[in-house]
């Protein structure tokens, strides 16, 4: 097994330079690979939940949102060692591991014969997403230092979850020429085999980039600064969880955000099917969603770094409440187009910044598990939402589930308000 992050420095002649300009090439590249990651989920976004009930007759909504559930917990778990294994192994391998766990994924959905086996399909997502996407975002910071931390995080996300929209939106467009199985699929099968080819072929591992960071921070660091000494993984749990104020309420927000997300995935579909919407409307509304969510991260990852963190959170978790809410309430298709491009900003405005916070306070020597810590709490938000809202639905109705998400995110705009402290200096 290879050795962790130590202190240690490359030659002179070989130290890495930091910043997006002088990692361009690599840079785009990790951009690339992330959009087929998210085209991997965004597949499901539409057609699933549609699948649930009419292949395998699903009448409840617990029972249909078992595999986001599944995929929520399988992919906090994976989180919370992506980071430890990238800073051990090297970034390259989780990677393309990341990908090989992906590869059978529309295979199973295609072919299989029992809900079950789409509950395994999403075990081995959840793997996928976990190692794939936590990877490409830890390798972009790497690659930038502290100065570009929020446009690094923002065009990750961007592509990402722009590719998401387009593959909901593809994919419902043939099932409604073809049928919900097997063709949609095929979209992920291709994206499985190029994201692979071109992180064996072209990625480059970030560890000397680390390295270099680490150097940098560790010169100008007061003595009495301890950020710099390695934490155990406990530690850092710890502090991701309650000890640190800015870690900790990330993690919440985090949480919170995927919760809704997880609501919007599984029930947003039932909801304007059950509105009877027809299925290119249905999947136009889940492509709004996270198309603004992933266009505008080109902007707010950045304004992040310029206007600070808290501000954006804050407001982006009460504008996701107001989206949620106004979806329960409304009637409309378009107003649902209204409510669902406001909560893409929403989130937006939150996701990015969030994954900003924790390299902003996380030292380069114990990152990748902070970044890990935070995810994987932030993707438990998930399975929480998915088995709260499907209880929630089978008891009350769809729309009270909905407006229930919304106000929970609301609330914690309002916490995030009070807790976090600011974690980056204005520059502008």
């Amino acid at each position: 097994m290879a050795a962790p992050l130590t202190f240690e420095t490359t030659s002179k002649a070989h130290t890495p330079r930091l910043g997006l300009k002088e990692n361009w090439r690599q840079f785009w590249l990790l951009v690339l690979i992330n959009a087929f990651v998210g085209t991997m989920v965004g597949l499901e976004r539409t057609v699933l939940p549609l699948i649930a009930e009419q292949d395998f007759g699903i009448a409840s909504r617990s029972a249909a949102l078992s595999f986001i559930a599944t995929f929520g917990i399988i992919k906090a778990l994976t989180n919370l060692v992506a980071g430890q294994l990238g800073d051990r192994w090297g970034r390259k391998r989780v990677l393309t591991l990341g990908w090989l766990f992906g590869i059978p994924v529309p295979l199973v959905v295609m072919f299989a014969p029992s809900w079950k086996w789409i509950v395994l399909a999403n075990v081995l997502l959840g793997i996928n997403q976990g190692l794939a996407w936590s990877t490409t975002v830890i390798m972009k910071i790497d690659l930038v230092g502290s100065r570009q931390r929020g446009l690094a995080t923002g065009l990750n996300e961007f592509a990402g979850y722009l590719a998401v929209a387009v593959a909901a939106l593809a994919s419902g467009e043939i099932a409604a020429r073809y049928g919900l199985r097997p063709e949609p699929f095929y979209l992920g099968v291709a994206a499985a085999v190029i994201g692979l080819s071109l992180t064996l072929l072209f990625a480059r591992d970030t560890k000397g980039h680390v390295r270099e960071e680490i150097r940098i921070r560790d010169n100008g660091t007061d003595a009495a600064d301890k950020s710099h000494i390695p934490l155990s993984s406990f530690a850092i749990l710890a502090r991701g969880t309650w000890r640190d104020p800015a870690l900790a309420t990330a993690s919440h927000a985090g949480l919170v955000n995927n919760l809704n997300d997880g609501v919007a995935w599984g029930l947003f579909p039932l909801f304007f099917a059950a509105a009877g919407l027809s299925l290119r409307e249905i999947s136009l509304l889940t492509f709004m969603y996270p198309a603004v969510w992933g266009v505008s991260q080109l902007f707010t990852g950045s304004l992040s770094d310029r206007w600070g963190r808290k501000g954006l959170i804050v407001s982006g978790m009460l504008l996701q409440g107001a989206g949620l809410i106004t979806v329960a309430f409304a009637g409309r298709i378009t107003t649902w187009i209204i409510a669902s491009a406001a909560l893409g900003l929403g989130t937006a405005m939150v996701y990015p910044t969030l994954l900003s916070v924790i390299g902003d306070v996380a030292h380069p020597a114990w990152r990748g598990n902070a970044v890990g810590v935070y995810r994987f709490w932030r993707d438990s938000g998930y399975a929480i939402g998915a088995i709260a809202a499907g209880l929630f639905a089978d008891r009350w109705g769809i729309a009270p589930a909905i407006a229930m998400a919304g106000l929970v995110t609301a609330a914690t705009g309002v916490l995030v308000a009070i807790r976090m402290p600011e974690t980056h200096r204005r520059t502008a």
